[in-house]
C-alpha cells in the first residue's frame, strides 16, 4: 500500500515538474504580449484559429494562448494570473483536476484552458452547481472572451429550446450539470434534427468537480412521463403504519416473544415487519397471508410507507414548502428542486406529511452524471478537495488529481477535535465558542451537517442574544450575498454543509489582527471531504484563520461508527460529570478511520450504480446511435425500413413452420400475414400445403416491396415518404424503449434476491439485461413492420 502511495505522490510531482516547465514558457511571452496593442492582442485569437487550421495543435499554441489570456485578463479584469493559476489552468488542459485551495482564484485560472481550448470552434462547456454561479461567472468572465473575439453563452433551466440552442452554439457555454444532462435526454427524444439544441460533447471544465462527479453519483437524471395512479393505496398504507410500535430489542433477543411490529437497522437504513407487524397487516387488510403474489403491490406500499415514516426524516431528508416534499441534498443541504424519490417513496412521505400526492410517473430516458460526463472527448474540474477521492476520479473518469500549490503559504490554524458526551453539553460549548469570539469582533463561519442543527442553534444564539444570519436549504436564494459578509467585523453565520460554495470569504477591515475568520464544526460529515471545504473557508491566500470541529457521542456518525470506543475512552480519561470534554488527537484519527470507512461504503454504491448503468449505457447508445440515423437521413429510409420488414418475416415465418410440415402452425401464420404483413385476399392466395418455407419467405418480401412501392407513390413529394417513414419508427422506438427503461428499472431492484441463490446479482442483471434489449429489438422491428406496411395513406402528410 504505501508503494502504491508513494507512485501515486510522486507522479503527482512529476507532472508537476513537467507543467512547470510548461508555466516558464508561458510567463516568457509576458513582455511580448504587454507590449501589444489591444487590437494586436486581440487579433492573437484570429491568428491561433488560422494556425488550427494550418495543422498546429492546442499543445503547440499552449504558451502563446495562455499569455494571450493573461494579459487580456489584465486588460480587461484587472486580474493577473499568478504562477500557481498558470500551473492550475495547464493542469485542466491536459485533462486532470487541479485540487487548488480555497480564494486562490479557480474561476480566473479557468480562463487561459477555456480560450485555448475554444479557439478549435467545438465549444467547450463551463459546469457550476447552481444557475447563481453560472450567470456569475458568465456574465464575469465573459467580458474577457467577447474582449478576445469569443462568443459566450448561459444555459439556464428556463430557457426556450431557440435559446438554448443559441447558448450551445458558442465558443463558450456556461450551465449546470444537471441542466447538461437533460438537454442530452431531450436532445434524444426530439423527432427532428432542427429540435436539438446540444453539439456534440467536446471539452468540458467541471467547477466543484468533486461535488459533481462524486456527490451527485449516486443520484441518476431522469425524465419521466405520467403513468397510472395509485393515490388511495398510499394512504392506506400510511394509516396503517402509523398504527405500528418499533421493535427495539437487542439482535441476540429471544425471537419467540413479540417487542414491537417493524424493526430498524440504522447502519443500513433498512426497515421491515416484524412477524407480529406482519400478523397485525393480515388483519387491517383483511388478508389470508400477506406475501402472497396477488398481493405484491399492497406489501410494495407497506414497505415505503415505512421507511416514509420511520427512516426519512423531516427537515433533514427532506423539507415541506407550500404543500410540496422537497429532498434536501445531504452532502449540499441545498433543496433539490424538480427532484423525487423513485419507486413511490416520494408518494408515500407525501402521504406521511398530508399533503397532496403528486402523480407517479414512468420513466422514459435516464442517465448518470457518470455516464454522461464520460462521453465528452476531454473532460477536466476544479476543486478544493479532491484527494481523499483520487482513487475514483482515476478509475471512472481517468483524470488525475494535481494538487497545486498555494501562492502564499497557509497561515491556518487546524485545531483538534473536541468530543462532548451529549447533544447539549456540545451545542452549549459552541455557543459559549461563539460569544467569547463575537465578544472581540472576529468573525465566525458555523458550520452545521442538518437543517435541524442549524435552527437548532440558531434559537440557541436568539437566546444568547447573539446576532447572526443562517443560510440553508430554505433560503439558498441569498447565500452567495451572506457568505460574501461572512468574513467582516462581528459577522456569525450558520450555514449547512457547503452553502454558498463557489463565492469566496474576503476579511473585513482588521479582521486579521483578530486572527481571522474563525470557521466552527458542528459535525463530522460522513465524508472527510466536505469537512476539508469547511476548513477550506478560512485561511484564503495566506489569511490567517483558526478552525476546530466540536463533537458528541450522540452524533449520527459517532453512533453508527466506532462509538463505542471512543464512549470507553471518554470514560476512563474523564469523571461521571456531563459536561466533561476530551481534546485530542486521538478522536480526531478516531473520527478520521470512521469516515474513511463510511467513504469506502459510498464509492462501492457509486462503482456498483456505475456497474449497473452501464448495461443500460451499451444499449441506450445503441438506441440514442440508431436514432440519430433515422433523424439525419434526408433522402429515404427505406435501407433501414426493408431490412427491419425482412428479419421480422424471418423470424416469424422460422417459427411457425419449425419442424415438419406436418407441426406447422398455419392457423397462426396466416393471422400473421393478414394481420401485420399484407391483406386477406393475398393470404387466401397462398397454397399452405405446396409451398416451402423460402418460397414464402420471397413471396412476403416482394409483397412487402410492393407496399412499400404503392405508399411512395401516394406521396407527391419524396420528403413527405420520409417524413412518414421517420414517424412511424420514432413513435415505436421510443415507446418501446421507455417500457424497456422500466423493465430494467424493476429488474434492478429485484435482481438482489438472486444473490441468495449463490448468484452473482451483476452478472444476472447483464444476461437478463441482454436478453431483454434483444427482445425490445425484436418487438421494435415486428411493431414497425406492422404499422409501417399495415397503415393507410389517405391523404397527403405535411409536416
Amino acid at each position: 500500500m504505501a508503494n502504491i502511495l508513494k507512485k501515486i505522490y510522486n507522479a503527482d510531482k512529476r507532472e508537476l515538474k513537467k507543467f512547470e516547465k510548461i508555466a516558464d514558457k508561458v510567463e516568457a511571452h509576458a513582455d511580448e504580449m504587454s507590449k501589444l496593442s489591444d487590437e494586436e492582442l486581440q487579433a492573437k485569437t484570429d491568428e491561433f484559429k488560422k494556425r488550427i487550421k494550418d495543422g498546429e495543435t492546442l499543445d503547440d499554441l499552449l504558451p502563446e494562448a495562455f499569455a494571450v489570456a493573461r494579459e487580456g485578463a489584465k486588460r480587461v479584469l484587472g486580474l493577473y494570473p499568478f504562477h500557481v493559476q498558470i500551473l492550475g489552468g495547464i493542469a485542466l488542459h491536459y485533462g486532470n483536476i487541479a485540487e487548488m485551495m480555497t480564494g486562490e482564484g479557480k474561476t480566473l485560472t479557468a480562463t487561459m484552458p477555456v480560450y485555448l481550448n475554444a479557439l478549435e470552434g467545438k465549444g467547450v462547456h463551463v459546469v457550476t452547481v447552481n444557475e447563481y454561479l453560472s450567470s456569475r461567472d458568465e456574465s464575469e468572465m465573459g467580458q474577457l472572451y467577447r474582449w478576445l473575439g469569443l462568443s459566450t453563452g448561459l444555459n439556464l433551466n428556463s430557457m426556450t429550446p431557440d435559446e438554448k440552442r443559441e447558448a450551445y452554439n458558442c465558443d463558450v457555454t456556461y450551465s449546470t450539470n444537471s441542466e447538461l444532462g437533460f438537454d442530452y435526454l431531450r436532445d434524444n427524444m426530439v423527432v427532428y434534427k432542427e429540435q436539438m439544441v446540444q453539439r456534440p460533447l467536446n471539452y468540458a471544465i467541471i467547477d466543484e468537480v468533486d461535488s459533481i462527479l462524486i456527490d451527485e453519483a449516486r443520484t441518476p437524471l431522469i425524465i419521466s412521463g405520467e403513468a397510472e395512479q395509485a393515490t388511495g393505496d398510499y394512504i392506506r398504507a400510511d394509516r396503517f403504519v402509523k398504527k405500528l410500535t418499533e421493535d427495539k430489542s437487542d439482535d441476540d433477543a429471544d425471537d419467540t416473544k413479540d417487542y414491537g411490529d417493524y424493526k430498524i437497522d440504522w447502519p443500513t437504513k433498512t426497515i421491515s415487519l416484524t412477524r407480529q407487524g406482519i400478523k397485525k397487516a393480515e388483519e387491517h387488510f383483511g388478508l389470508e397471508n400477506l406475501y402472497d403474489v396477488e398481493n405484491q403491490k399492497l406489501v410494495h406500499h407497506i414497505d415505503q410507507a415505512l421507511r416514509a415514516n420511520y427512516i426519512m426524516l423531516k427537515d433533514i431528508d427532506y423539507v415541506v414548502q407550500n404543500g410540496e416534499v422537497l429532498i434536501v441534498d445531504s452532502f449540499t443541504g441545498r433543496v433539490m428542486e424538480g427532484r423525487r424519490y423513485s419507486d413511490g417513496l416520494h408518494q408515500a412521505i407525501e402521504a406521511k406529511e398530508n399533503v397532496k400526492i403528486q402523480e407517479e410517473s414512468k420513466t422514459q430516458a435516464t442517465i448518470t452524471y457518470q455516464n454522461y460526463f464520460r462521453m465528452y472527448k476531454k473532460l477536466s474540474g476544479m476543486t478544493g478537495t479532491a484527494k481523499t477521492e483520487e482513487e475514483e476520479f482515476r478509475e471512472i473518469y481517468n483524470m488525475e488529481v494535481i494538487t497545486i500549490p498555494t501562492n502564499r503559504p497557509i497561515a491556518r490554524i487546524d485545531n483538534p477535535d473536541v468530543l462532548y458526551p451529549t447533544l447539549e453539553s456540545k451545542f452549549n460549548a459552541v455557543v459559549a465558542d461563539i460569544a467569547k469570539r463575537h465578544e472581540k469582533g472576529q468573525p465566525v463561519l458555523v458550520g452545521t451537517v442538518a437543517i435541524e442543527s442549524s435552527e437548532l442553534l440558531s434559537k440557541l444564539l436568539d437566546k444568547a442574544g447573539i446576532p447572526h444570519a443562517v443560510l440553508n436549504a430554505k433560503n439558498h436564494a441569498k447565500e452567495a450575498a451572506i457568505i460574501m459578509n461572512a468574513g467582516q467585523r462581528g459577522a456569525v453565520t450558520i450555514a449547512t454543509n457547503m452553502a454558498g460554495r463557489g463565492t469566496d470569504i474576503k476579511l473585513g477591515p482588521g479582521v486579521k489582527e483578530l486572527g481571522g475568520l474563525a470557521v466552527i464544526g458542528t459535525e463530522r460529515h460522513e465524508s472527510r471531504r466536505i469537512d476539508n471545504q469547511l476548513r477550506g473557508r478560512s485561511g484564503r491566500q495566506g489569511d490567517p484563520g483558526e478552525t476546530r470541529f466540536y463533537l458528541s457521542l450522540e452524533d449520527d456518525l459517532m453512533k453508527r461508527f466506532g462509538g463505542d470506543r471512543v464512549k470507553d475512552f471518554l470514560d476512563r480519561l474523564s469523571d461521571n460529570d456531563d459536561d466533561k470534554v476530551i481534546e485530542s488527537r486521538l478522536i480526531t484519527r478516531q473520527v478520521e478511520s470512521a469516515q474513511k470507512r463510511v467513504e469506502g461504503n459510498n464509492y462501492d454504491t457509486r462503482k456498483q450504480t456505475l456497474q449497473y448503468d452501464d448495461v443500460m449505457r451499451i444499449q441506450r447508445e445503441i438506441i440514442y446511435g440508431e436514432r440519430m440515423q433515422v433523424i439525419e437521413e434526408d433522402k429515404s429510409l427505406k435501407d433501414v425500413l426493408m431490412p427491419m420488414i425482412k428479419r421480422t418475416i424471418d423470424s416469424q415465418v422460422d417459427m411457425f413452420t419449425n419442424g415438419d410440415r406436418k407441426d406447422w402452425r398455419i392457423d397462426s401464420l396466416r393471422d400473421f400475414i393478414s394481420s401485420t404483413i399484407a391483406s386477406e385476399d393475398f393470404t387466401n392466395k397462398i397454397d399452405f400445403k405446396e409451398i416451402s418455407a423460402a418460397d414464402l419467405k420471397k413471396q412476403l418480401y416482394e409483397e412487402a416491396e410492393r407496399n412499400y412501392d404503392q405508399k411512395a407513390s401516394v406521396f407527391n413529394d419524396p420528403e413527405q415518404m420520409l417524413e412518414f417513414e421517420k414517424v412511424v419508427i420514432l413513435r415505436v422506438v421510443d415507446e418501446r424503449w421507455t417500457d424497456h427503461i422500466d423493465a430494467m428499472d424493476q429488474l434492478r431492484q429485484s435482481i438482489g434476491l438472486r444473490g441468495y441463490g449463490q448468484l452473482n446479482p451483476l452478472v444476472e442483471y447483464q444476461d437478463s439485461g441482454y436478453r431483454m434489449f434483444e427482445e425490445m429489438i425484436s418487438n421494435i422491428e415486428f411493431d414497425v413492420t406492422r404499422l409501417f406496411l399495415k397503415a393507410e395513406i389517405r391523404e397527403n402528410l405535411t409536416r
